[in-house]
């Protein structure tokens, strides 16, 4: 078998090439501070303590690179440390750091399971790493006791549903291509895939693309040796014991039963969450954030006025337009699409928001009296939070 180390040092993964930092920086979840701060310090994080960050698996550095490029660009102080196995993926991120005048980030070549000795962290990225280990369970443990009091943890692991078709594959190819090596397998692979049926259902799956993308994206996908996806039930069971407590995932919406259903009363929050992934159908990954178990928190929230909000992903004076022409906000989240309706009278409210104003200052901009910007307010909230649209932090102020 291909170890997952010589995997990524013969196919770096996500394959990116260092001079592309000159004009693209590569923005997701999780570790997007504004995103880190909505869900995790609930909103509030004082910012100007410098931030002591963890990226454990940090693979090619998408991760790394956004959020040292936010810090830094928000002249905000900041730690980071970096640990891979892969030797290849640790020098496309050193390089990519190098390119855009990056400091203060520590390359380390070693094991998530040793982030212990690294230090205590305010904060722990863990995107697309837990599900590869011979022992998921023993990498979540080995996270916790790297949390700082007060820290968190931004993860990413595979789903199940929306990755249909992927594991028969791999346990073909895995069986077929035995002792091959890397290149081979790779090359075999892709004739084998050429062959497949029109009704499998990697085929009939329209959530998947890395194998189009790139050598890297193929194997990755495919051919690698040591995958597994997490349901949101098993996820739950193995965050509550290894001791961490899920604070939410990234976009709720995909999570909400309601979306699909009535939900009966009194089903767990956690029920209804398990539920609604099987009626989704197409969640690839599940992505969120998580704290210590016993410290409950909870996301921020627009009850308290002196939250900065921030709008994700779409700029306030185009939407603001729309919403004051009737027009609705369409959300691509991969294969789902849906559109949100905005209150008519919300235009003056989003074309107010810039990424200092506290709501309060927000409310007097737009010249709204404070409870009718209230009412206005909520349904704004109700609206886009869900989707990750919008998010609370004092990073720019």
């Amino acid at each position: 078998m291909v170890s997952v180390t010589e995997q990524y040092d013969l196919f770096p993964y996500p394959e990116r090439d260092p001079a592309d930092e000159r004009h693209r920086l590569i923005a997701g979840s999780p570790s997007h501070p504004l995103e880190m701060d909505h869900f995790l310090w609930s909103g509030h994080r004082d910012w100007s303590k410098p931030l002591r960050a963890l990226f454990a698996g940090g693979g090619t550095g998408d991760g790394l690179i956004q959020l040292a490029t936010l810090l830094q660009s928000a002249d905000r102080p900041y730690e980071i440390t970096y640990v891979d196995l892969s030797r290849a993926a640790r020098r496309i991120a050193e390089a990519r750091a190098e390119m855009r005048g990056l400091t203060g980030i520590s390359f380390v070549t070693g094991s998530l399971l040793e982030a212990g000795s690294l230090g205590v962290f305010d904060y722990i990225d863990c995107c697309g790493v837990l599900h590869h280990l011979p022992d998921p369970a023993a990498g979540f443990a080995a996270l916790r006791d790297a949390l700082a009091e007060g820290g968190g943890m931004g993860f990413m692991v595979y789903a199940p549903y929306g990755r249909s078709g992927v594991y028969p594959l791999q346990e073909a190819f895995n069986s077929l291509f035995s002792g091959l090596p890397p290149e081979e397998r790779l090359k075999r692979g892709r004739e084998v895939l050429g062959r497949l049926s029109d009704g499998h259902p990697f085929r009939t799956n329209p959530n998947l693309g890395d194998h189009l993308q790139s050598d890297a994206g193929f194997y990755d996908l495919l051919l690698h040796g040591q995958d597994r996806s997490f349901s949101v039930s098993e996820l739950l069971a193995v965050m509550d014991d290894t001791g961490w407590d899920l604070v939410s995932f990234t976009t709720p919406a995909l999570y909400d039963l309601a979306r699909f259903a009535s939900v009966p009363e009194g089903m767990p929050v956690e029920t209804q969450w398990a539920l609604a992934e099987k009626l989704n159908g197409a969640i690839r990954t599940h992505v969120g954030y998580a704290v210590c178990k016993g410290g409950p928190r909870r996301p921020a929230s627009g009850r308290d006025l002196s939250s900065v909000p921030h709008l994700k992903g779409v700029k306030p004076g185009p939407l603001a337009q729309a919403v004051a022409n009737g027009r609705a906000l369409p959300v691509v989240q991969g294969a789902l699409r849906t559109e949100i309706t905005l209150p008519a009278g919300a235009a003056t409210i989003i074309a107010a928001i810039d990424g200092r104003r506290s709501l309060a200052e927000v409310a007097q901009a737009a010249r709204v009296d404070p409870i009718a910007f209230g009412a206005v307010w909520s349904r704004l909230e109700a609206a886009l939070v869900p989707w990750g649209l919008l998010l609370y932090s004092g990073l720019s102020r």
